[in-house]
């Protein structure tokens, strides 16, 4: 915690008033940035020669691989190639007509689609056209209204009225994707309701497709929130209808990369849906005839088969009936039937029912489009959407659409022979079953479609690449529920079945009734990886119901963390109601409103001379966590659990609350020093009185300072309040500065106090790293909570925003034993702090922590601006630039500047990482929340801080949250891997598979997942244990424990099981980056176990845990291939006998019953 964490503010009442969410929240954002060797020992291996992808004659992978246990060797260096592809998406799109000549007309349907359908209508060997009509509303959980508004209003009417109708309509068809909705109606729906919706689903008639508890976004959304949704969704599909979900089916979300799919086919489905991409891929995809392919990942997994997923690209603009029969949305309109008193709509008035007189003209015109859509594909088959936004409310569309299209499919059918065609309602499994009948060579694909671009609307490009950073503060308040529910996950598994087992009545009643607040939490954080939610392209009151949803899932999984560290720590202890004797340290108001931390009372005399506090580490593997304490005096010390004394830093608290001055608080401290946490640990530490403490009060250097009591900012009237701990105030001198510890330098431009340079001191090459703030200028009504776009009339895109706060600009400095930050103040506007830190033996000190506060103040300044930082390097990054940017903390993809789609088409998504780097170095930002990212010019990697919302479907501004704080760590990568009991291995070549280091892993693990702090009841602290651990021994170094996800009981959902879902992903890494440290766990322990808990049977699942697919015999067998996730269903005992004495649970041997 910097400078800026340290200090309370206040803002203009015009902006309270305005934007109360906005200006009472500061934003805890996380970045990493290092700056990284990249050894290119040896020749670079040449690219493979590419030949036509290995598959399955028809096209669809093969069986889930069932794993024996124990299969597979851990590698200390695992090594991964490229997967082969037939398309790889970065190098196609960089060469593709981005303005094309049918532009205008927004149809790419030009002579050369005509021809080749003219000639494929006269071909004999031609399959003839099948055409499967799949009925669909697509229901948004939560957009301009509320997900309860919604569902209320219109969901449930879709739903009663989709069961009643499918039953009416014997051969109809329909689908449904968005659990969230199918939940909420099964929980008021009839008993006879949910067995005739149930008998639908099996019969095949009703697909529910994906299955996830939303269709979630694709470019925000991380890896374990996307898992979690989907295991949410699957698992109640499986519970409460018995089926499995076999088809993805994703054709909102703005984009799609290549994670789902992933995730898809690790769940054993079979093919998915996508549509909105890119307008030239469109056009390209149909020419090519690709509009069906295999998605495979980017790298090339033993088991290929059971990695990719078919992947159908719906060939035109929307999912609505006007932009899915055919290439002519004008002809479209003519057939969708909807016509509802008080609607007047283009399809209303355009369309006309099917009668005996007109029923040829319109089926051979009809015909005629999905021909013509057919043409796109080689194997002659169309999935023909019949739906869009919230369709099929009322009974008279049900109707009107079946009986129009009944005449229709009927008359085609009868005339087969004639129209060489075939029409019927269907479902997207249907489909896939017909074309894997039709063919089997589809072509491989790898990579994403990201940035999405589309021409409909106005005839012209217009780039989604705005919704990447809309309304931050709620993108890091999904990250922050992320945190506390997986932490929550891991320790009330442990703590329940402990419980349990240890016949612990009081604790397991309190831990069973939390089971439905873990629940809740899950479907809040799952709700809101929607596409319209984490994107921040909602309206504002539709946000705010999310953020209260997000704020009461934090809320309940801190509680339940509590809870459970509580009965693991002193599982003898009384259960008062009224009383926790293990209490988070971080206090949240609410959703609105920035977490304080607790002050704790230490004192001279009596309980609270010692405080006593834990730390819970939720990773798997042992980290360094800095923890920051606040106190009520200076007068302290830290000690670790043994009573050995911890090198401890106190800082100043700093108050900016009059707007103009920063004043030191006179009794309240910051009491800061570096964790060394176990692996799936919870840790003891002490707070001591003590007086002899001066060396390890932080000293402040600063600008317009007065000496004892203030910091000025530009004036100079001083506080007349005494301090109660005398820091240590002098000047700063004048010129450039210098920040300095035992592994860098870094240099700072004394006027700007922006930083220039980074020197490492085992390599004394000076690397520039400059730090630049600026602003894009928006687009009227072009750049918003969608889009982006710089305002194409002002010769400049850039702005320089700091040059209106240059005369209120402030420098300080505050260093002690642990860290050196320096921090400058451009007067309401931006507070910028850079920390370096001083322990030694500590990898944290190869790092740069850089933090920034920003205030756009009240309108109308800063408006129209979107807001950046940018790191100016000498890395020399290719020409057009090259960057890595994450796909959703999972994969990363390569991307190449392509200057003729301007900057907007140019900035990528990035949820945990991007990088740039070159044949020496690499520069690298990770964060723990989703933004967008560019290299627009060599050397440069930026982030947006901010972008204003103005345009696309909302004209209210969400230019969310006014005030808005990131940080930034900056480390280097030194040169070698070496395994610490073995000599190093032979010099690697480099890698075309690119990904980050081990090192850059481990890192981005910590700031997503940082450790909790716990205050300890003071009663209660002599009875407390120092440390223990939740597993015997660590995962391997590249092994992350995503959760550990306690299963509901299969009669009683509401009542947790004694089985939990146990989800590891290896991370992949690069190791010609090398890291900072070495670790020499590459495998499980042979007798890996859990601590507190006996595990009775480990079965190897799907992804989602629906298919068994093996079993182990101890969690010591378990295998992870390089990149992949699995999914393992441990079960425990239901209770232990011990044979020795069970206060020591440890050494105690225990059978499992």
């Amino acid at each position: 915690m910097t400078v800026a964490a340290r200090i309370c503010r206040r803002v203009s009442p015009k902006g309270f008033a305005a934007t109360a969410v906005c200006v009472t929240v500061l934003l805890c954002v996380y970045y990493t940035n290092y700056v990284g060797d990249v050894g290119r020992r040896g020749a670079d291996r040449p690219q493979q020669e590419r030949g036509p992808a290995s598959r399955r004659a028809d096209g669809f992978p093969g069986p889930l691989s069932r794993p024996a246990a124990g299969a597979g060797e851990y590698e200390a260096c695992p090594r991964l190639a490229a997967a082969e592809a037939d398309v790889n998406t970065a190098e196609v799109f960089k060469d593709f007509e981005f303005q094309p000549t049918w532009m205008k007309s927004k149809e790419y349907w030009d002579k050369t689609f005509e021809d080749r359908y003219e000639r494929q209508k006269m071909d004999p060997e031609r399959p003839p056209l099948k055409v499967i009509i799949v009925p669909h509303s697509h229901n948004d959980p939560g957009w301009l209204k509320t997900f309860e508004h919604y569902f209320h209003y219109t969901s449930r009417q879709i739903m009663n009225n989709m069961v009643a109708k499918l039953q009416q309509y014997k051969n109809l068809t329909f689908i449904w994707s968005e659990i969230s909705f199918l939940n909420a109606w099964w929980e008021e729906a009839h008993p006879s309701k949910q067995r005739a919706l149930r008998e639908l689903v099996q019969s095949g008639r009703l697909e529910i497709t994906t299955g996830g508890w939303v269709m979630t976004d694709e470019a925000n959304v991380h890896l374990y929130a996307m898992v979690d949704q989907l295991i949410e969704g699957h698992q109640w599909v499986w519970t409460n209808l018995g089926v499995k979900p076999a088809t993805g089916w994703s054709v909102d979300p703005f984009g799609h990369g290549s994670t789902v799919p992933y995730l898809l086919a690790a769940s054993g489905l079979k093919g998915t849906v996508i549509q909105r991409i890119h307008y030239a891929w469109k056009q390209w995809l149909a020419l090519k005839q690709y509009g069906d392919f295999r998605w495979v990942p980017g790298w090339s997994p033993a088991d290929a088969a059971s990695s990719a997923i078919l992947t159908h690209n719906q060939p035109f603009d929307i999912y609505s009936i006007k932009h899915s029969c055919g290439p002519h949305p004008y002809i479209c309109l003519n057939f969708d039937f909807r016509r509802v008193q008080g609607e007047y709509t283009e399809y209303s008035v355009k369309a006309q029912a099917i009668t005996d007189k007109n029923l040829k003209e319109k089926a051979e015109l009809l015909l005629e489009q999905y021909a013509r859509t057919g043409s796109l594909f080689p194997h002659n088959t169309v999935l023909m959407p019949l739906g869009d936004d919230f369709r099929y409310n009322v009974k008279e569309e049900w109707d009107q659409q079946y009986t129009n299209y009944i005449r229709l499919i009927d008359y085609i059918n009868a005339h087969k022979e004639q129209y060489k065609a075939e029409v019927a309602f269907g479902t997207p499994s249907m489909y896939f079953e017909e074309i894997v009948k039709r063919y089997g060579q589809y072509p491989t694909l790898k990579g994403d479609f990201f940035v999405y671009s589309d021409i409909f609307a106005e005839g012209r490009p217009a780039y989604w690449s705005g919704y990447y950073t809309t309304r931050p503060f709620m993108k890091l308040l999904d990250r922050e529920l992320e945190h506390t529910l997986r932490g929550a996950e891991i320790v009330y598994t442990v703590a329940l079945n402990n419980a349990k087992q240890n016949k612990l009545t009081s604790y397991s009643k309190i831990l069973e009734r939390d089971f439905e607040k873990l629940i809740k939490a899950r479907r809040n954080l799952g709700l809101f990886q929607h596409h319209d939610a984490i994107t921040g392209t909602s309206k504002s009151f539709v946000m705010r119901d999310y953020g209260l949803k997000l704020f009461e899932g934090i809320r309940d999984t801190m509680s339940i963390q509590q809870n459970a560290l509580q009965s693991l720590v002193f599982p003898g202890a009384s259960i008062m109601p009224d009383r926790t004797l293990v209490l988070s340290d971080v206090e949240r108001e609410a959703y609105e409103k920035l977490p304080r931390k607790t002050p704790i009372q230490v004192g001279p005399i009596g309980a609270n001379q010692t405080r006593k506090v834990v730390v819970y580490n939720s990773l798997a593997t042992p980290q360094e966590h800095v923890v920051q304490l606040r106190v009520n005096t200076s007068n302290v010390k830290v000690t670790d659990g043994d009573g050995n004394d911890v090198v401890y830093q106190v800082n100043p608290v700093w108050d900016l609350s009059d707007g103009a001055k920063l004043w030191i608080a006179p009794d309240e401290y910051e009491v800061v020093f570096v964790a060394k946490l176990p692996e799936l640990s919870v840790t003891s530490f002490s707070v001591v009185y003590s007086t002899s403490n001066a060396d390890k009060l932080a000293t402040v250097y600063c600008k317009r300072c007065q000496k004892k009591t203030a910091i000025l900012n530009g004036e100079n009237d001083v506080q007349p309040d005494v301090l109660k701990a005398e820091f240590n105030i002098k000047d700063i001198p004048p010129g450039d500065i210098q920040l300095e510890n035992h592994k860098l330098k870094v240099l700072f431009n004394g006027y700007t106090g922006l930083m220039k340079t980074v020197t490492r001191k085992h390599d004394p090459k000076i690397v520039r790293c400059a730090v630049q703030f600026a602003a894009y200028r928006s687009a009227q009504f072009h750049s918003g909570a969608y889009l982006f776009m710089p305002d194409p009339n002002e010769r400049d895109y850039e702005k320089d925003v700091l040059q209106q706060y240059k005369d209120q600009k402030t420098i300080m400095i505050t260093t002690g034993p642990v860290s050196t930050e320096l921090a400058v103040v451009y007067g309401p506007f931006l507070m910028h702090t850079v920390t370096i830190y001083l322990v030694e033996n500590s990898t944290l000190a190869h790092g740069i922590a850089i933090e920034n506060t920003v205030d756009f103040e009240n309108p109308p300044k800063n408006r129209e601006t979107e807001l950046f930082m940018r790191i100016v390097s000498d890395l020399q990054n290719g020409e057009p630039p090259e960057f890595y940017s994450d796909l959703n903390g999972f994969d990363m993809q390569k991307r190449v500047k392509v200057e003729r789609i301007g900057l907007e088409g140019n900035y990528f998504p990035i949820t945990t990482m991007a990088y740039i780097q070159d044949a020496e170095l690499r520069l690298s930002l990770l964060t723990n929340h989703a933004q967008g990212a560019a290299s627009w010019q060599p050397g440069f990697l930026e982030y947006w801080l901010l972008i204003e919302d103005v345009a696309r479907a909302r004209s209210e501004s969400s230019a969310q949250p006014r005030r808005f704080e990131t940080s930034d760590d900056k480390g280097d990568v030194v040169r070698s891997f070496n395994a610490p009991t073995e000599p190093p291995p032979e010099p690697p070549k480099q890698e075309s598979f690119t990904r980050p280091s081990l090192y850059a892993n481990r890192l981005s693990n910590l700031l997503n997942y940082p450790a909790n702090v716990f205050i300890v009841d003071a009663e209660h602290q002599p009875a407390l244990n120092k440390t223990f651990k939740l597993i015997n021994s660590p995962l391997p170094c590249d092994v992350h424990l995503v959760t550990l996800r306690t299963q509901p009981d299969a009669v009683y959902s509401q009542f947790p099981s004694a089985s939990a879902l146990m989800v590891l992903h290896r991370q992949g890494y690069d190791c010609s980056v090398s890291a900072n440290f070495t670790c020499d766990q590459h495998k499980f322990d042979r007798d890996f176990a859990f601590e507190f808990a006996t595990v009775k049977d480990i079965d190897v699942k799907s992804l989602t845990g629906i298919e068994t697919l093996g079993a182990l015999r101890s969690l010591g067998e378990a295998y992870v291939e390089p990149m992949a996730l699995k999914t393992l269903n441990v079960t425990f005992g239901d209770y232990v006998v011990d044979f020795c004495d069970p206060r020591i649970l440890r050494h105690c041997t225990r059978l499992s019953i």
